[in-house]
């Protein structure tokens, strides 16, 4: 049972509609979202970016200022950790995500390396705080997480996105991008960069995001994304039940699929059961999703079409859930329903 809170979160936050898979850079409207509290008003000529801690020299910069650096533009796909929770049982409470908390887009921005150069870092680990503030497991806070320096390299600091400044939504004036880490790393409304020589125990570091098999287990922390593929959904959907309706005849299955671990190195299709070998292409980016496709000659009947990627370190889907605490990081294939008729 879905209660009213869960029903709360899933109005303030929203996914991708899988037919948006079909996009290779997801529309802006169409990418998935997660906020954890409010969406800062924020003015963007009065804001300022703090750098400081363990550094040689503390900044202070305007968005103009880093404008003004040398930027990147990288087409990036980003999930949130908590996509496909909604498949556990038991159920677990919080944002009830199906599978569509997901999209790709074109972050541009400043590299988190370069401005911690520019700092002289002293220190070991930097932590990310955004202005975003609330309560979360009775904690007041700001949200904030950390990463390695190590972990900075390929990092952004993005100030636009799909050839836009960031909207409210998505982090104005500035937000962090790590790709191949799910979203919750990406720390949106950025106010300051802290460096510091010890880990960092913030409540969404040592508390929030972790795997733990019961409320005792203190876990594992949550970082890179698990190897997914999902499927567009092929013909078109009953309104209620999203089951899919089809002509026989020949169908072409296609979708995206991407890792956080390693490239995509196989996708395979099953029909029933039965799999094959779907063909991969290129991504749009190092950090992006690839497309696939396979075709399918579509008999009259009741089908279940899923779909399974590999990623270059071996690691891949499996065919049910793994339950934890938090309902994170479920990447079990996915199992469309659909009706094929000679009509």
């Amino acid at each position: 049972m879905i209660s009213l809170e869960e029903l709360q979160l899933a109005a303030r936050n929203h996914g991708m509609p899988l037919e948006a898979l079909r996009h290779e850079i997801t529309p802006l409207g169409l990418h998935y979202l997660l906020t954890h509290f409010d969406i800062p008003v924020v003015d963007g000529a009065a804001w300022r970016l703090v750098v400081d801690g363990l550094v040689e020299q503390p900044l202070e910069l305007s968005l103009d200022d880093l404008r003004a650096r040398e930027t990147v533009t990288m087409p990036v796909t980003m999930e949130c950790a908590g996509n496909g929770r909604a498949h556990l049982e038991p159920h677990v409470v919080s944002q009830p995500w199906i599978t569509e908390a997901i999209g790709t887009a074109e972050w541009t921005g400043v590299p988190v390396a370069a401005l911690l150069a520019e700092a002289g870092v002293k220190g070991g680990e930097v932590v990310f705080t955004g202005l975003d503030r609330g309560v979360e497991g009775g904690v007041v806070q700001d949200y904030a997480r950390s990463l390695s320096l190590a972990d900075c390299d390929g990092a952004l600091l993005a100030y636009g996105v799909n050839g836009e400044p960031l909207p409210p939504q998505h982090g104005f004036p500035l937000r962090l991008l790590v790709p191949g880490w799910y979203g919750m790393t990406s720390v949106k409304w950025l106010g300051r960069i802290t460096v510091v020589d010890e880990p960092f125990r913030g409540y969404q570091m040592i508390t929030g995001y972790r795997i733990k098999r019961d409320e005792d287990d203190p876990g594992t922390p949550i970082t890179r994304i698990e190897p997914r593929s999902l499927m567009a959904p092929p013909g078109i959907p009953d309104f209620m039940t999203r089951r899919r309706f089809l002509p026989a005849g020949p169908v072409r299955l296609e979708g995206r699929a991407w890792s956080g671990w390693g490239a995509i190195s196989r996708v395979e299709v099953g029909v029933d059961g039965v799999w094959a070998d779907a063909q991969v292409g290129e991504p749009p980016g190092p950090a992006a999703w690839v497309p696939w496709w396979l075709e399918w000659d579509a008999t009259e009947g009741e089908h279940e079409l899923s779909c399974r990627a590999t990623d270059a370190t071996g690691r891949s889907q499996p065919d049910a859930p793994p339950w934890n605490v938090g309902g994170y990081a479920n990447n079990a294939i996915q199992r469309l329903s659909v009706t094929v008729s000679t009509d």
